[in-house]
């Protein structure tokens, strides 16, 4: 699996995922399938959220529940775009993850796969926004939640990312 994937840190600090590719284009819609034939590509691995030493699985439900979650079949244009593209920095986004926050199993069709519940971890990523000459002008960023899910054979599974939000305030120069 090829990736230009880079990890810097923000003025304060911060780190942020640089996905320097556009893999996933689309002028009206994003090509869900060909996303979810990418995640197939990451089940099996695993990544440690250094901030906690916790160990996220990619399990075998990822790609759908990534790809055809009502979450994602709301996204539109430019929330679309970025949470497809943010596929192809899963591993250093969860490496980058901070701020682990639990919530309860509430759902019963998730006692199965979730028995001992949710975590959600906060993330940031920035794609290139291309000019018309075809150069970066600049990175967009974004913040993501992580829905990590504990299941009942112990072990953590990246589920979906949600929540994806263009921070309007923090675009990076090229």
């Amino acid at each position: 699996m090829e990736r230009n994937v880079t990890v810097i840190k923000d003025a304060d600090g911060n780190k942020i995922v640089m996905i320097n590719d556009i893999r996933f284009k689309g002028k009206r819609a994003i090509n869900w399938d060909d996303v979810k034939a990418y995640l197939k590509e990451y089940v099996g691995e695993f990544y440690t959220i250094a901030e906690t030493e916790d160990v996220v699985f990619i399990g075998n439900d990822l790609p759908d529940e990534y790809t055809g979650s009502r979450y994602t079949y709301k996204l539109k244009g430019t929330a679309a775009k970025a949470k497809a593209n943010a596929a192809q920095g899963i591993p250093e986004l969860l490496e980058i993850a901070v701020g682990k926050h639990f919530r309860e199993n509430n759902d019963k069709r998730h006692v199965r796969d979730a028995k001992f519940g949710w975590y959600r971890y906060d993330s940031r990523f920035a794609l290139p926004v291309y000019g018309e000459d075809g150069e970066v002008e600049r990175y967009n960023v974004f913040h993501a939640s992580m829905l990590i899910r504990h299941a009942a054979d112990g072990k953590m599974y990246l589920y979906d990312i949600l929540d994806i939000k263009k921070e309007t305030s923090n675009s990076l120069g090229s």
